[in-house]
């Protein structure tokens, strides 16, 4: 019985999330396994992976064989280092001292990689932010600003207006041209 740790697929459509298991070659994807290890999202920005890594370097050692994708997962999470390292131990080409010294050496570096990449990933939507509020502050002052220009020419056509009718009004009674044009164009 040849053991895979692998993927199976769970989640709804475009929205798909993975358990890490270990199962036998010849299982379903998404069938029988021997043992869950750990939980694997790629809809999050970095991946959310949590994996048991002393179960997945326990299944390792035993001969279990990742899959490709696996494969980068458990390097990504350093059991594939931490698995090389230990072959050398075993070889005598270094010490475990030495080995756990490489490993955590190389463990700090990741860790401080993913954090660069989260705070740039943070700042660089900061920013984005800013500039949309910013192109959206703008928006409403051209906006402010016609509503202003509008509101102007309605208050200059009303004045306008009422300038006319207290014309008309103000015209004495004696002049035959302002009672024609009355007469003619009724209000």
């Amino acid at each position: 019985m040849p053991a895979k740790i692998r993927l199976s697929r769970h989640g709804k459509k475009g929205q798909a999330y993975y358990h890490i298991v270990v199962a036998d070659s010849r299982a379903a994807r998404d069938g029988k396994f021997i043992e869950k290890i750990g939980v694997y999202n790629p809809n999050t920005n970095p991946a959310t992976i949590e994996l048991d890594t002393d179960k997945a370097y326990s299944w390792l050692q035993k001969g279990a064989q990742p899959t490709d994708t696996m494969r980068a997962i458990l390097s990504y999470k350093g059991i594939i280092y931490k698995n090389h390292l230990d072959k050398g131990v075993k070889k005598g080409a270094l010490t475990q001292e030495q080995a756990d010294e490489k490993f955590n050496a190389w463990l700090a570096n990741k860790t401080e990689k993913i954090n660069e990449k989260k705070n740039s990933l943070k700042s660089s939507s900061d920013k984005d932010l800013a500039k949309r509020f910013e192109d959206e502050v703008k928006v409403n002052e051209a906006k402010s600003n016609e509503v202003a220009k509008k509101r102007a020419a309605a208050e200059a056509k009303t004045v306008a207006v009422e300038d006319v009718v207290e014309n008309t009004e103000e015209a004495p009674e004696g002049n035959p041209a302002a009672e024609a044009s009355t007469e003619e164009n009724p209000a």
